[in-house]
């Protein structure tokens, strides 16, 4: 039994070593990831400012995210505080502790369509698959506006991610936006702005950086573990649609922050930008859901 007892500890203490090992090699690999320098072809984009093009990029820094998460002023904010994460996003006023004051249109479109920062090197945390397919005129507006935004200061940017979170990166279990985006696609086409199926499906590209690109939903990989996970918005096993069957049902969850009976929904839905959609972003986007093809909940 003492031989026994002796063999078993010695081989636990062994996988433990073993496992204490390959932790630390994932954190080591993640920490050179981050590292790496990306290159991609970076086209241009028309920037102007008219206008027109200001006020369309005020409303897709207003509704597609950019506002939620770096606050109306570009400010930046604390967007994760779970404990052992903490995520304060940068500020990208011309202000203090700015980290785009010196960006160029094309380090801007860097930024957004392809998830790298202008020295090469991934940016975490930021859903650039969000925006990697705007259009050259869509992503123009946003850079026109967010390049005028009055200077004010904001917090240094933080980004404080648990040990095993930097584990899975390293490994691979955990992406960052550049990984994920098709940098050899070409941006979308434009469409018209219309209720429409076509108009709805440009729409729900802001969707697949929490809701994945089958929009089938769950956990977001490396999300605190307070966080719930992310809805099924296809019609399969699980959805959430169901609550929803007419335009209107679904625009009153957007703008409510609540289900049809009631009960609130998470906060970590982004429902302050969601809530300045205009009708017919809403509604196109609700005719295009109700078009995918069914898939379980949890398949992101």
């Amino acid at each position: 039994m003492n031989k026994w007892m002796k063999r078993t500890s010695a081989a636990l203490a062994t996988l433990a070593v073993l496992g204490v090992m390959a932790a630390l090699t994932g954190k080591y690999m993640g920490e050179r990831k981050l590292q790496r320098v990306i290159k991609v072809a970076v086209q241009p984009v028309p920037v102007n400012t008219s206008p027109a093009a200001l006020a369309q990029g005020r409303y897709l820094f207003s509704t597609r995210g950019c506002a939620d998460c770096h606050g109306p002023t570009g400010a930046g904010k604390e967007v994760i505080n779970s404990g052992a994460m903490l995520v304060v996003s940068p500020n990208i006023s011309p202000g203090a502790n700015s980290v785009t004051s010196g960006y160029t249109a094309t380090d801007w479109v860097r930024t957004l369509r392809h998830g790298v920062k202008p020295d090469g090197t991934p940016i975490m945390i930021m859903p650039s698959e969000d925006y990697a397919r705007l259009t050259d005129d869509d992503l123009a507006s946003i850079i026109a506006y967010v390049t005028q935004l009055a200077p004010v200061p904001g917090q240094p940017r933080t980004i404080r991610l648990p040990f095993m979170v930097k584990v899975m990166y390293g490994f691979g279990a955990i992406h960052d936006a550049a990984e994920i985006i098709d940098h050899t696609l070409a941006p979308e086409q434009p469409v018209k702005v219309e209720v429409s199926i076509a108009h709805g499906k440009y729409v729900a590209h802001s969707c697949v950086g929490c809701h994945g690109a089958n929009l089938s939903g769950g956990r977001i990989p490396g999300s605190p573990p307070q966080w719930p996970a992310t809805a099924n918005l296809t019609p399969g096993q699980g959805s959430a649609m169901v609550r929803y069957p007419t335009p209107e049902a679904f625009m009153a969850m957007l703008r409510s922050g609540k289900r049809p009976d009631g009960t609130p929904i998470s906060g970590v839905m982004p429902f302050g930008s969601l809530k300045q959609m205009n009708d017919t972003d809403v509604s196109a986007l609700h005719a295009y859901l109700k078009t995918l093809p069914p898939r379980a909940a949890g398949g992101r």
